[in-house]
């Protein structure tokens, strides 16, 4: 049986998690309707990933004998100054659910929760791999805002060379 505590985590968590995704096909809209449609690939993808992460949590806090909790979600915004501005956000709220991932293993780990901390193990890895993957974006789009691509035309040419 799940504690108290660890239900209310794990049900915080969950919330979370549906409001990242709702942000993020908020976001694959507002790049759809900017003729971005690349981009809003992305989030679509994102968006489906983040739910699929809702879902463990659900899944694993009724595995446990839990009751799982659904909260209201706030409506996301719809526009974004650029598609800079709405790619650092990507950012900015991945960096802010691995602090709420870390939080709960920290409760995990208070609570003696074994289970729960073996499956959020896979949650730590995977939140490097979004970050990673935001930032690298990022990275790009910044480039591209400095007029440097040139740079990633050449970079890209570089890759295809092969030793004679």
């Amino acid at each position: 049986m799940i504690s108290p505590t660890m239900q209310a985590a794990l049900n915080a968590q969950i919330a979370k998690e549906f409001a990242s995704s709702y942000l993020y096909l908020s976001m694959a809209a507002y790049f759809e309707a900017s003729n971005l449609p690349g981009f809003g690939n992305w989030l679509r993808v994102q968006a489906e990933e983040e739910r699929q992460h809702a879902m463990k949590f659900y899944n694993h806090l009724l595995d446990r004998g839990g009751k799982v909790q659904l909260a209201a979600l706030p409506a996301p915004a719809v526009e974004w100054q650029s598609a800079m501005q709405a790619v650092e956000e990507v950012l900015k709220h991945e960096e802010y659910i691995t602090a709420s991932i870390y939080s709960l293993y920290e409760t995990a780990l208070a609570e003696k929760d074994y289970p729960t901390q073996v499956m959020l193990h896979w949650f730590i890895e995977e939140q490097v791999e979004e970050e990673k993957n935001a930032a690298d974006i990022l990275d790009n789009m910044k480039r591209i805002e400095a007029h440097e691509t040139a740079i990633l035309m050449l970079d890209h040419r570089l890759a295809k060379r092969e030793a004679e």
